[in-house]
């Protein structure tokens, strides 16, 4: 029997991904970017999914400007949020599953704990607010959703991106000759967009349903994360230390945002490879594209 899906967001890194596994496992995929489907529009929405008939339905389309959200928070409610309602009704209307993409940003940090799934969320600015909105309303329509929270995520998508990812901000960076300033009280789950869309891809195949994390493991500093992306580039910068105290940000972010994978991991799904293993992966597909 043919699988059909539709990958939403499909130009960002993670999107690129999701296509490239789907197509791989032999699924048709329309992958349809912004100026394709404009999933703000309800209409634009409903119709585009009556028309493939898809079975399943990934959103990987996201606002993720944190700072920016602050000044303009009704931007990141319309896409993270409202448009996420779009999704799920049209879903509903063609009996479709929906695969919806969510943040650590929706906790606090205050845990100081790898997050499962069933801590409590409390969002610290309006980028996260949006993205628990999000959540919601794909609860509220739908009997059976997939929520993936995931973090940091990074993948070769990212070189064809306009914002890039956290590694091509520190290639950048390298190459000033400037001392490179990275936060060290600040610690997530830098998520591999290739092992993110394939353990997506397992979940569904699995008909799991409700929410699950997806991370990038090993909870890790983003003064770790950089000193790891240098030593897999092979270059030596000057790398500082620095705090949430000396760094200041427009939006306050959780300091500890680390996601369990242990929910995943118990349905049968392969962990996710380290940091260190999947940066070679990715600075193989970095040279490949001649970068």
């Amino acid at each position: 029997m043919d699988r059909r899906a539709v990958v939403f967001g499909a130009a960002g890194q993670l999107g690129v991904e999701l296509v490239r596994e789907l197509r791989a496992r032999h699924y048709e995929v329309k992958a349809w970017d912004r100026a394709q489907v404009d999933i703000a529009d309800p209409a634009a929405v409903e119709s585009a999914l009556a028309q493939f008939d898809a079975q399943i339905v990934f959103n990987s389309a996201a606002y993720n400007q944190v700072d920016v959200a602050e000044k303009e928070p009704q931007a990141a409610f319309l896409v993270n949020a409202l448009a996420v309602r779009n999704l799920a009704l049209a879903c509903r209307q063609v009996d479709a599953l929906l695969v919806h993409f969510s943040t650590d940003y929706v906790f606090d940090g205050e845990a100081r704990h790898p997050y499962v799934e069933e801590d409590p969320t409390h969002p610290l600015g309006a980028y996260a607010v949006s993205k628990l909105a999000g959540e919601l309303y794909a609860q509220a329509y739908l009997d059976q959703v997939l929520v993936i929270r995931t973090s940091g995520v990074f993948g070769p998508g990212g070189l064809n991106t306009a914002r890039g990812n956290f590694v091509e901000l520190m290639l950048r960076l390298a190459k000033s000759g400037q001392p490179i300033r990275v936060v060290e009280d600040h610690v997530a789950s830098p998520t591999f967009a290739p092992a993110l869309a394939a353990r997506t891809v397992d979940l569904v195949e699995r008909d799991q349903y409700g929410v699950f994390h997806i991370g990038g493991g090993i909870p890790t500093s983003w003064f770790q994360f950089a000193r790891l992306i240098f030593e897999a580039a092979g270059v030596q910068p000057q790398l500082v230390a620095t705090n949430e105290r000396e760094y200041r940000t427009t939006a306050r972010r959780p300091r500890y945002s680390a996601l369990s994978n242990a929910k995943m991991e118990r349905v049968g799904l392969n962990p996710i490879p380290p940091l260190a293993e999947v940066l070679k992966s990715y600075f193989e597909e970095r040279n490949r594209k001649g970068k």
